[in-house]
């Protein structure tokens, strides 16, 4: 049987009461008392630590989930007045072309969200984090969202330039599979009772399926396509004229501050979930502090 631990051979940080909880160090000939632990770790370091906490991160998501959907809501309102009332019409395009304020801001999250989905889950299976698994679950709904209005403004556009609403593009089909990467997750997600389980089993399918990124990104290059080249580039020169550029920045920035707000309202919930039960839980349905 292993022996408990005995008293510490040294006493916790100045300043800290003596702490019950001790646990073994690997960098100490010895166990540490927790408050010593918090007390040494970086200030950085800490505020990770305690946001893997359910009751922490209920409260961070609490507090800043409406602030991001509402800085979000009015970055993408500058942007579409801007799109609609500021930028003149395309020399070739006409008025058509306003749609890309909602289309390539889409399309980028699309992407963007399920890579990031994908690096939520390697974390999650390979250091067992419970609220990676979370947020890369809750980076799903979101992810399909964008690209559903990706498909759906990339075929209003079409319409006009090419005289149809679909074309088995690479473009436009890889972004098809990545719709249908996004709700197999989902689908895996709910049809596995266990929620640790279940978050493990799509998490590997987001991992293997962020192969299909690049494909997306460079379709346009390798393949005869009728998607245009890439007219903007985040670094370099832009094909498309500056006049043009500033609405598209701001539709990029409200987009990504909603999609954090859309995170942390997801992860909360499902936080609040499988924490169902717990005495923290209890004190928030009946009004009690969190």
């Amino acid at each position: 049987m292993t022996p408990a631990w005995k008293a510490p051979p040294f006493p916790p940080a100045p300043g800290l009461a003596p702490c019950a909880d001790w646990y073994p160090c690997g960098f100490m000939r010895g166990p540490m008392c927790a408050a010593t632990a918090q007390a040494t770790m970086s200030p950085l370091i800490r505020w990770f630590h305690q946001l893997g906490s359910p009751p922490y991160f209920d409260r961070f998501a609490a507090r800043w989930a409406p602030w991001a959907y509402l800085l979000g809501l009015a970055t993408m309102a500058v942007g579409v007045y801007g799109a609609l009332f500021q930028v003149p019409a395309d020399y070739q395009q006409g008025d058509s072309f306003r749609i890309l304020y909602i289309h390539v801001p889409s399309a980028w999250m699309s992407m963007a969200v399920f890579g990031l989905m994908a690096f939520y889950a390697a974390i999650a299976l390979v250091w067992r984090i419970k609220l990676c698994e979370i947020l890369a679950m809750a980076c799903a709904p979101s992810g399909a969202a964008f690209t559903l209005i990706t498909l759906a403004t990339g075929s209003i556009w079409g319409k006009p330039m090419w005289g149809t609403w679909w074309d088995w593009d690479p473009r436009l089909t890889t972004e098809l599979i990545l719709l249908f990467l996004y709700l197999g997750v989902m689908g895996l997600y709910a049809a596995i009772d266990d929620r640790r389980n279940a978050a493990r089993a799509a998490g590997l399918l987001a991992i293997v399926g962020v192969a299909l990124l690049p494909v997306i990104r460079w379709s346009v290059v390798w393949w005869n396509s009728l998607h245009q080249g890439q007219t903007i580039r985040m670094f370099g020169e832009s094909s498309m004229d500056a006049s043009m550029m500033a609405p598209l920045w701001w539709m990029v920035v409200g987009t990504h501050l909603w999609f954090v707000g859309s995170l942390l309202a997801r992860a909360r919930a499902d936080n609040l979930r499988r924490e169902a039960g717990k005495d923290w839980v209890a004190k928030l349905s009946t009004g009690g502090a969190r």
